[in-house]
């Protein structure tokens, strides 16, 4: 049989990127929320720009949570702490929150899915996680370039960042690393020579083996124009939910309609796409099939999806009726039994909001039965 030979290219961001920052936010206030309310229901939404941070959106809760308090400490932990940057945790920040409208919130009381939309969760082997490789690839590496930052490994490294791989395949099979791309801001005193050298070393090479492959220093790209020193809000706006490829499948599989973070699991956005990850992971998990793909559908108010089915794209290795009455023995898709199932009414939230939701062995919705 011929080589059959193509590429695929995922990237990820750095916790400190723009949207990242946005994201986690909006996670935090919703952890928040749940701390005090595990039925609150929040949609929160942020935007940050020069100096600026916009907190807007919805809640329905009786939790007193000070939002600025919040906003500030992911700022903060996050490595903006000089106003030098441009934006830092001394920057103004603006609220626009209120009440979950009425419209809404009377389907959510009564168990139903606070949105509509399609959701899609998918499964295959070739990571021990399930994932595609590609997006594993640049998450790693991108959680990699904000820990030698943070751990002083290289400290001329400024918040923000970003990875990108290209993996190559032949016949369906990834086989190598053609090309790895890393955009890092540093100090202007540290030459990009250096850096990307240093970068390679302590990033690239020990994510790479860590993976089985490894790279010649000619296949690195670091900061595409030759400089990057001004990164963050300042640079480059940021808004929450910007990143829903990033935080899926990288491309490598369909997404749904709407973002993750800042809203609570009864929006389907986010707890049918976990419901969709869970499931598929396990059937691919319990050798039913090499590769699945899930699809959940739901209308504001509904109770139970108006779609669901499996595409297993030639890989299944059971029937269709064996895949999905497996799939309704494991979970209940209502938005109640997505809700109980997967015990998604607590705050675990923030750590999801960077470096991807799925493949990450701690949330519940990676779990295999």
């Amino acid at each position: 049989m011929a080589n059959n030979i193509t590429t695929f290219t995922s990237e990820s961001v750095c916790a400190g990127h723009p949207d990242k920052i946005c994201d986690q936010i909006s996670d935090a206030i919703l952890d928040e929320v749940l701390k005090q309310d595990p039925k609150g229901r929040t949609a929160v939404e942020c935007l940050a720009g020069d100096d600026r941070l916009i907190i807007a959106g919805e809640i329905g809760s009786s939790a007193k949570v000070d939002f600025q308090k919040v906003a500030r400490e992911q700022i903060g932990r996050l490595g903006y702490t000089d106003p030098s940057f441009g934006f830092s945790d001394k920057s103004p920040i603006n609220c626009f929150l209120h009440q979950q409208s009425p419209e809404i919130a009377i389907g959510v009381k009564k168990k139903g899915a606070g949105d509509q939309g399609m959701m899609f969760g998918f499964a295959c082997r070739e990571t021990v996680h399930l994932m595609p490789l590609p997006i594993m690839i640049a998450h790693a590496l991108a959680r990699k370039i904000d820990s030698v930052r943070e751990d002083g490994v290289l400290p001329y490294l400024r918040p923000d960042g970003k990875s990108q791989v290209t993996v190559e395949y032949r016949n369906g099979i990834p086989v190598g690393i053609n090309q790895v791309v890393i955009a890092a801001p540093h100090k202007e005193s540290v030459q990009l020579s250096q850096v990307k050298l240093d970068i390679f070393k302590t990033v690239v090479k020990p994510v790479l083996e860590g993976f089985g492959f490894k790279i010649s220093i000619r296949d690195l790209i670091v900061n595409g124009t030759g400089v990057w020193h001004n990164g963050g809000p300042s640079s480059d706006c940021g808004l929450t939910g910007r990143k829903i490829v990033v935080d899926t499948y990288g491309g490598y599989a369909r997404v749904g309609g709407g973002c993750f973070s800042g809203k609570e699991p009864s929006k389907v956005d986010r707890g049918g796409a976990y419901a969709a990850r869970f499931l598929a992971k396990n059937v691919v998990a319990q050798k039913l099939a090499d590769k699945a793909e899930v699809r959940l559908a739901y209308f504001i108010g509904a109770k139970k999806p108006t779609m669901q089915e499996v595409e297993t794209f030639g890989t299944a290795r059971k029937s269709q009726k064996v895949i999905k009455n497996f799939m309704s023995k494991i979970l209940d898709t209502s938005v109640a039994g997505i809700l109980e199932g997967l015990d998604l009414q607590r705050p675990i939230y923030l750590p999801t909001a960077a470096y991807g939701h799925f493949g990450r062995e701690e949330f519940p919705w990676e779990k295999i039965v």
